[in-house]
């Protein structure tokens, strides 16, 4: 199986790598949704834009994995911050506070209309943040380009009190959900 993750994503890349899995990178531009689905659509249809878009620079013979993964407060979407007060806006907001990782894989090909997808859910609670702790995450920069405005495998480690489900899911990519999806992946020699 010749996989094609389709992401930019230097956390999604590592995990591959410590799977063992042979894969080629291909970077899509694609427009994200950031509402007017349910949460768990939302993410899996971001997912399979991801894949199509993909799929057509791999060209035919690939199997091609998008991967969308977003943090929600409630039913409302936080995605990635434009710029510092944006994330500190929702670093307050999630202060003290459970919300939800959802991440919506989708596999395509290389057969035409061959889809595998799912959503892995997890819980995060975070402590009760006081304003140094957040200054000095957002100081480390750490928060850029993430959804929810932090990275629970970095420093934004200490922003957290509980996790529950899948660690890999809110790093931003879930094993488990993948070779449920692929289990090939697992029986590479």
């Amino acid at each position: 199986m010749s996989l094609v993750l389709a992401s930019a994503s230097p956390r999604r890349r590592q995990i591959l790598t410590w799977l063992g899995v042979d894969f080629e990178v291909v970077e899509p531009q694609v427009p994200e949704l950031e509402g007017g689905l349910e949460p768990a659509e939302l993410v899996v249809e971001n997912a399979r834009r991801k894949a199509r878009a993909g799929l057509e620079a791999a060209g035919e013979g690939a199997v091609v994995l998008g991967v969308d993964t977003d943090v929600f407060l409630g039913s409302e979407p936080l995605g990635k911050p434009a710029d510092e007060d944006a994330a500190r806006e929702r670093l307050e907001a999630l202060s003290g506070r459970t919300h939800t990782v959802l991440s919506g894989l989708c596999l395509l090909g290389p057969e035409p209309g061959a889809e595998r997808s799912g959503v892995e859910r997890s819980l995060v609670t975070f402590a009760e943040l006081e304003p140094g702790l957040i200054d000095l995450y957002l100081r480390s920069g750490e928060w850029r380009g993430r959804a929810g405005a932090y990275a629970i495998q970095g420093l934004g480690s200490l922003l957290v009190d509980r996790v529950e489900g899948d660690f890999s899911n809110i790093v931003g990519l879930p094993i488990r959900l993948l070779l449920r999806l692929a289990p090939e992946l697992a029986e590479k020699p």
